[in-house]
């Protein structure tokens, strides 16, 4: 009798789960018609699979709470399956069949891939590699930061698998031993035009799995009961990440969308709406899926012990770089909230200095930027304030990364160390010089480039405290310090730190070249000849009134800058300047960089001190 009362729950369980996933697929048929496009087939193959997940009792979520600390996590990496994602929350009864006939208009908050404008999702998505990294994010904070339960789980295509960010995170996960994460490939063989690398071969995917760490479970993507008991035993494994492996068909459920190429991103006319529908059979709109509460535990308190800020002499030398992680040791007591990850090059970007003090605030992410982006994503969606460092033009092989960052509406700050040409013998390759062009392009980031210690240190506490993307730019060679303690840096701001009445030009340096147009100021005050020497710090934003000023008083702007002149501090300059009448001369990396010292590379690509020298001896000529 108890035998046949279980297998009668059992049985009315996967008829409840039978119907969800049918509501699923109905919902994702209604949102795309409706939208005239959408991404149909790649949601219709993952339906049963989220289903179990969602509702079958492995995900823990408080539906009045998405911010409650010990939510599960769910992140659909392949984003194209939006329809999907939200006929999930509409089946959980908190997105109503009216909201998914919005679904791409533009007044709706649910996007054709997942935006923070939909109150569920956990990061933007949909540029494909990058999901599985932000999943590594929030389960580090999980294990190593909060101590908290909660598990992530993210979905991911089977195209995606050939991204190489994907394997990164593959391995920093494998290496962090993230029992707490849960992949989940939808293997449905077909990409956007056609078979993808491997299409239904399984037992490849496990293989690479297991070679790297992970647990790898095979599974039929469409069998309720098989995929329960994958889920569950990926939630047993212990000491290393588990990766589902769902073969399913793409398309499933309606018969001339099964496993057909060329439906993909394509949506479904009302007549074949229609037809489709019929297929599904009879679909009980009434029904919802119900989520398991999360246990109700707090993170793990933490604090920071008082630690003493450094102070700089007037004259000494110091590396920015290395007072950027003198910085964030010293500050990490004001904002506890602050965590370092660094791409294997700590003991130059100095952020070692802050691993070794507080080696459970800091994260190795080896030679995988772009992970170490997304895991930063992951990590800033959980409340940290990540720092994250490498040499500058390491950051370009990110840029997705960092562009998708700002749709997330992230809080990071990226420091990129050896920018410029004056990094010397390393050559090209190691030399940032297209950095500020990056980071001066993401939507409301702030460009900062301080030029002594007591800049890096002040500008640092600004980044700390401010939200959004920051990116803070450091010099591989030492510069003598310029500032006393008590000067202000805030966002936006410049300084004037030499000017006359008599000025003829004003030269506008940052970092390493305002450096050079001091020593210029020095020779050319000697011969009598005066100039306005500006530390343009804030590149993004600029400070336009400064700049201004200085154009109607002096009549002539030099802006001297390392990096090439595309995208760059002088183009940031001529925007603040284009209603104001001024002549501009603009100094920029304008050759192609080799190896040398850096006093040589200086004068090479014309933005040394004698090369603003020869520019200020012609204005004076001229005038």
């Amino acid at each position: 009798m108890l035998f046949t009362s279980y297998q009668s729950k059992r049985r009315s369980a996967e008829e409840h789960l039978s119907k969800l996933s049918k509501l699923a697929r109905y919902y994702s048929l209604l949102s795309t018609t409706a939208a005239g496009s959408g991404h149909l087939t790649s949601s219709l193959s993952a339906a049963d699979i989220m289903t179990i997940l969602m509702f079958g009792g492995f995900f823990h979520y408080d539906l009045k709470r998405p911010d409650y600390p010990n939510n599960d996590r769910l992140i659909f990496s392949k984003g194209h399956a939006s329809p999907l994602f939200y006929a999930l929350w509409a089946a959980a009864g908190v997105v109503s069949e009216r909201d998914l006939k919005t679904m791409r208009q533009f007044k709706s908050r649910l996007e054709g891939h997942p935006t923070m404008r939909f109150r569920y999702t956990e990061a933007a998505t949909g540029s494909l590699g990058q999901g599985l990294s932000i999943g590594v994010g929030m389960a580090l904070a999980a294990k190593y930061l909060t101590k908290l339960p909660y598990r992530t789980f993210v979905l991911l295509g089977d195209s995606e698998m050939a991204e190489g960010s994907v394997w990164e995170a593959i391995n920093t996960a494998a290496y962090y031993k993230l029992n707490n994460l849960v992949g989940i490939i939808d293997v449905n063989r077909l990409g956007q035009r056609g078979e993808t690398m491997y299409g239904h071969d399984v037992a490849r995917y496990k293989e690479m799995l297991a070679a790297h760490g992970w647990e790898p479970i095979i599974a039929d993507g469409h069998s309720l009961s098989r995929l329960a008991i994958a889920f569950r035993e990926a939630c047993m494994v212990q000491q290393k990440p588990a990766m589902i492996i769902a073969r399913t068909v793409k398309g499933k459920g309606v018969s001339f969308l099964e496993d057909k190429n060329g439906w993909h991103g394509k949506a479904l006319s009302d007549t074949e709406f229609k037809t489709a529908v019929r297929e599904l059979g009879q679909i009980d709109k009434s029904i919802r899926g119900t989520l398991l509460l999360p246990q109700q535990v707090q993170p793990a308190p933490y604090s920071v012990r008082k630690r003493k800020v450094p102070r700089y002499r007037l004259g000494e030398t110091i590396a920015t770089r290395k007072a950027y992680g003198e910085a964030i040791t010293a500050l990490h007591v004001k904002f506890p909230a602050m965590v370092v990850l660094d791409g294997e090059v700590s003991n130059s970007t100095y952020a070692e200095i802050f691993r070794d003090r507080y080696p459970k605030r800091f994260f190795e992410m080896f030679v995988a930027e772009q992970n170490m982006v997304g895991a930063a994503v992951g990590l800033s969606r959980r409340g940290f304030k990540p720092f994250v460092s490498t040499f500058a033009a390491f950051f370009t092989r990110a840029f997705d990364q960092i562009r998708m960052a700002g749709y997330s509406e992230v809080n990071i700050t990226f420091v990129g160390s050896h920018a410029g040409v004056s990094i010397g013998e390393d050559g090209a390759s190691q030399m940032g010089l297209e950095d500020i062009a990056q980071f001066r392009a993401i939507q409301g980031s702030a460009v900062l480039y301080p030029a002594d210690a007591v800049a890096t240190l002040k500008l640092v506490s600004q980044a700390a405290r401010r939200e959004g993307i920051t990116y803070l730019r450091t010099t591989r060679a030492a510069t003598p310090v310029i500032y006393s303690e008590g000067v202000s840096f805030p966002v936006g701001g410049s300084k004037v730190i030499r000017r006359s009445e008599s000025d003829i030009a004003t030269v506008v340096g940052a970092g390493i070249t305002l450096h050079e147009a001091l020593k210029a100021h020095a020779e050319l005050h000697k011969k009598g000849i005066a100039v306005r020497v500006i530390d343009l710090y804030s590149v993004k934003p600029v400070d336009v009134k400064t700049l201004r000023e200085a154009a109607r008083e002096t009549g002539h702007l030099i802006i001297v800058e390392d990096h090439v002149p595309e995208g760059g501090i002088g183009e940031a300059v001529r925007s603040a300047l284009a209603n104001t009448p001024t002549k501009i001369t603009h100094l920029a990396v304008m050759k192609m960089p080799r190896s040398g010292k850096p006093e040589e590379l200086l004068d090479y690509e014309r933005i040394s001190a004698q090369s603003i020298i020869d520019i200020i001896k012609r204005i004076k000529k001229i005038t």
